[in-house]
């Protein structure tokens, strides 16, 4: 999907993609960072991490689109985040949320207000600026929507990134504050319009920021600049 927009400034803006960089840094160096930011706050002795219900390296086919997309046919509905309590799960179909798109069906502001909807709920975590960074400008969208562009999105994988799951491994009741964990997903992103059938496929990989507390469905954090292995 193009990566351009607009996105406002603000001191809060910048507050929350500040506390986003932070989760990159982590993911990326796996330093001690980790425990500062989930844990910035005091927390109980008795708290004790969330497992997970997929491993650190466990794979497996989200239920998206696959396949090259039809001329006549509409991908059609904006995307609703699934109900689940696996971080891996969630960031898939995610992923697959941010690589889909359908200019014939709803206009450019439907879709980031969409996206925007998977967010957690929780102010302080949430950065919708890494959002509407995946949604492509009020002025490209209509210069696609002329061309009646869409694409679909097929998942191949997801994971914890290395870095995350070793400062994960080091630290383990770190996670218990703010129950961010970093995921990175792979697959293919099919893009057709009027005219082109076919269309074209492009490998994609990202990484994204999951919030999965216990006893709640997971939310988005954000998207992260960077792509972790």
């Amino acid at each position: 999907m193009a990566q351009h927009s607009t996105r406002p400034g603000g001191a809060s803006r910048g507050r929350r993609r500040a506390l986003l960089g932070t989760v990159v840094l982590v993911v990326l160096v796996a330093l001690a960072g980790l425990a500062s930011y989930l844990t910035r706050d005091s927390r109980s002795p008795s708290e004790t991490p969330a497992p997970p219900s997929s491993s650190p390296t466990a794979s497996s086919s989200a239920a998206v689109p696959t396949g090259p997309p039809t001329p006549g046919a509409h991908s059609g509905a904006l995307p609703v985040p699934p109900k689940t309590s696996d971080p891996v799960e969630f960031g898939k179909a995610a992923a697959a949320a941010v690589w889909s798109y359908d200019t014939r069906a709803y206009s450019q502001t439907e879709l980031r207000t969409a996206l925007r909807g998977w967010l957690t709920r929780e102010a302080k975590y949430a950065d919708p600026a890494s959002v509407d960074k995946v949604v492509p400008s009020p002025v490209l969208w209509k210069e696609m929507a002329a061309n009646g562009q869409f694409a679909t999105a097929t998942v191949n994988e997801g994971h914890f990134p290395n870095a995350f799951t070793r400062a994960l491994q080091e630290d383990p009741g770190a996670i218990t504050q703010a129950y961010v964990y970093a995921v990175t997903v792979s697959g293919k992103q099919s893009i057709a319009w009027k005219g082109s059938p076919a269309g074209g496929a492009e490998s994609r990989s990202t990484t994204l920021a999951v919030q999965c507390r216990p006893d709640h469905p997971c939310a988005l954090v954000g998207v992260l600049p960077s792509v972790a292995p």
